[in-house]
């Protein structure tokens, strides 16, 4: 079985971010590998570790050389090398997708893992639409997967609850929080990781042409209204917080 891993970088979840001109300033910013597809590394290197047969473990990231990072975090987790396609340009899902796709034939991937949403763009359909040009099976919202040859079985979220699959592979799988707890990356790992390969590739090597063009960020905020309720009357400040909820907040029907 051979794996391949997407890693997407992210600002951390407790760091800053602000708007320069129409773009998003990441200068100065905390990155990190994106908290779902970190879960996707984890699962890969646990599948090799409960007795799979995984022959290859690659990670793969698009975008600036500052990825790199995100790549030399994943290499220290534990995944055996990594590609980097170095681009400044912005690629929407579905144009990232026939990237994962051409790269998964040419590696001879039989299982794709990654996030079921990444924050930085904050969509699902990444895993949907890498499965469609493969033409793969995709399991979505995993929380429990291991692998007997070239069969996986498991768990995964779905509208009515939570149902239990089986799948032969090749397979695009979909992970999510509650799927295990990614490792950290111990010091000798992390000297070990800048031995490893990471290959550096050119977007114009890919098939591939970005199908949504961005104009323009702003990040969105929301003023306060300070709105004081008197509880001397606890029936009426009941009545003025639905009011206030209702018609001036509009988070109540």
């Amino acid at each position: 079985m051979k794996i391949l891993t997407l890693v997407r970088q992210v600002p951390d979840a407790e760091a800053r971010v602000k708007v320069s001109g129409d773009r998003v300033d990441l200068d100065g910013t905390t990155l990190v590998i994106d908290g779902m597809d970190e879960y996707g590394v984890e699962e890969a290197l646990r599948l090799r570790e409960g007795g799979a047969n995984v022959e290859d473990i690659v990670a793969l990231a698009v975008g600036p050389k500052k990825v790199e990072d995100a790549l030399r975090t994943a290499l220290a987790m534990g995944v055996d090398r990594a590609i980097h396609i170095e681009t400044d340009e912005r690629l929407d899902a579905v144009s990232l997708s026939k990237i994962v796709a051409q790269v998964a034939q040419a590696e001879g991937t039989s299982l794709i893992l990654l996030g079921g949403q990444e924050a930085d763009w904050d969509s699902q359909a990444l895993g949907a639409a890498s499965a469609e040009r493969l033409g793969w099976p995709q399991l979505t919202w995993t929380n429990e997967l291991s692998a007997d040859g070239d069969t996986l079985t498991g768990r995964h979220d779905v509208d009515d609850g939570n149902e239990g699959f089986k799948v032969s592979l090749p397979a695009v799988i979909t992970a999510q929080q509650g799927l295990n707890e990614p490792r950290y990356p111990t010091l000798p790992n992390i000297m070990k990781a800048k031995k490893k390969e990471l290959r550096k590739d050119e977007l114009g090597s890919y098939d591939v042409q970005p199908g949504v063009q961005y104009l323009g960020a702003e990040i969105q905020t929301r003023a306060r209204l300070n709105r004081m309720i008197d509880g001397k009357d606890p029936q009426a400040a009941a009545e003025q917080l639905l009011d206030l909820l209702r018609n001036e907040a509009k988070v109540l029907a």
